[in-house]
């Protein structure tokens, strides 16, 4: 008989991912590339098996064939496990009928049997879309510090920001007292950072009565946490004090690319205590010409470099010909951009083809008005024809 686990973690990644428009039409967030060689996953998995978690339920729905191949057997992660490591949890039939995930709470819901496989004392439920480094054991020992029922990851933001997310209001000890759902005029600057650890008796309950209740979003913001609140269920926050980004947005994805590259953000991905780990090609090291011109860049293997390259992160496989000029850009993997092409301020998918002469994007200089600026983007497998132009702001997923 196996025996039970402590804590196990519920990966939530099988959102649609639909303000990230072209980079998500055929490919769930969750595995959206990110940082030269990682995709956002890498965080979330990355942070279990740092933290001792070796039992992970990933739950994917929309478009999980590429995230699905990524995660495999989750040997890059140490997750490959023969009782525990990473599983995908994707909706499926009962003799009830088969139904899709219907919200967060309802994918937890459905997948009860894969946790009480494990009997844990505690569950964590994440996202999948964050960029961060936390350590999650330290979020289990403030849980059991406080003999909590639920404990959730809150983050510090600007008072003006914090309408964006759930927000917590809290008493001296911590004990949370008040949760709203993205209020129009926050109390607090504390918010939600979708990251909570239940005790798993307490949160079975809740989940069921939720689903037997039929109402509502079946949402753990919108349902769950409210409905603890309620039942006045000892309900915590966790304070955390480091890098975090919410990448669901195309700009928040271009500027989390971007803080690589600056001193001042700190995210060492470089940490020997707290690696990132990932899958990877195996692949040359990156070659740089003789008339390449790089500053402050990240370049990645397999990439092959002879133009001009400034403030930009630089994927595997990338190629950038002699007189193409890439600025304060993130290209992913396999793109290759021709000579003469100017790419600024933009996105560029997998696998695109930016031809000689081709412009993407400006400096938030090139217009005089700068309410019609913004990140120009390329989904994936795109060619943009010589000569032709993609606007600040616009997004391209087809050949033009």
């Amino acid at each position: 008989m196996n025996a039970k686990k402590k804590c196990i973690a519920m990966l939530l990644a099988g959102g649609q991912g639909s303000r990230l428009y072209a980079l998500t039409q055929n490919v769930a967030k969750p595995a959206v590339p990110y940082g030269g060689k990682y995709r956002i996953i890498d965080f979330a998995l990355s942070n279990c098996t740092n933290s001792g978690i070796d039992t992970v339920g990933v739950l994917t729905q929309y478009q999980p064939l590429v995230l699905n191949d990524y995660i495999g057997n989750g040997e890059p992660w140490d997750l490959d496990k023969m009782y525990g490591g990473v599983h995908v949890l994707s909706p499926f039939e009962t003799k009830e009928g088969a139904d899709w995930f219907q919200g967060t709470a309802n994918a937890i819901y459905q997948n009860m049997r894969f946790i009480e496989r494990y009997d844990p004392e505690y569950v964590i439920v994440l996202g999948g879309d964050h960029i961060y480094k936390m350590d999650y054991s330290k979020l289990v020992e403030c849980h059991e510090k406080n003999n909590a029922d639920g404990t959730i990851a809150v983050i510090e933001v600007p008072l003006e920001e914090a309408s964006r997310f759930g927000v917590m209001t809290c008493d001296a000890e911590g004990r949370v007292v008040e949760f709203e759902e993205k209020p129009k005029n926050p109390k607090s600057p504390l918010i939600s950072m979708g990251i909570y650890v239940f005790t798993w008796e307490k949160l079975k309950k809740y989940l069921i009565e939720n689903e037997n209740a039929n109402t509502g979003s079946k949402d753990f913001g919108k349902d769950i946490i409210p409905a603890m609140l309620a039942n006045d269920e000892r309900l915590f926050a966790y304070t955390f004090e480091g890098y975090w980004k919410d990448v669901g947005t195309l700009d928040s994805l271009w500027e989390a690319n971007m803080d690589l590259l600056s001193p001042s953000v700190p995210l060492d991905l470089y940490d020997p205590q707290w690696k990132i780990y990932a899958r990877h090609n195996n692949m040359p090291p990156q070659y740089i010409g003789d008339s390449a011109h790089i500053e402050n860049s990240m370049i990645t293997e397999g990439s092959s470099i002879n133009g001009q390259v400034d403030f930009s992160v630089i994927f595997s496989g990338v190629t950038i010909e002699e007189g193409a000029v890439v600025n304060y850009s993130i290209l992913m993997p396999g793109t290759v951009v021709k000579s003469g092409a100017v790419v600024e301020y933009a996105i560029v998918g997998e696998n695109c083809v930016v031809e000689s002469g081709a412009k993407i994007g400006c400096s938030p200089e090139c217009l005089e008005n700068r309410d019609d600026w913004g990140i120009a983007v390329v989904g994936h497998n795109v060619t943009i024809s010589a000569n032709a132009a993609v606007l600040p702001k616009q997004i391209i997923s087809e050949n033009i």
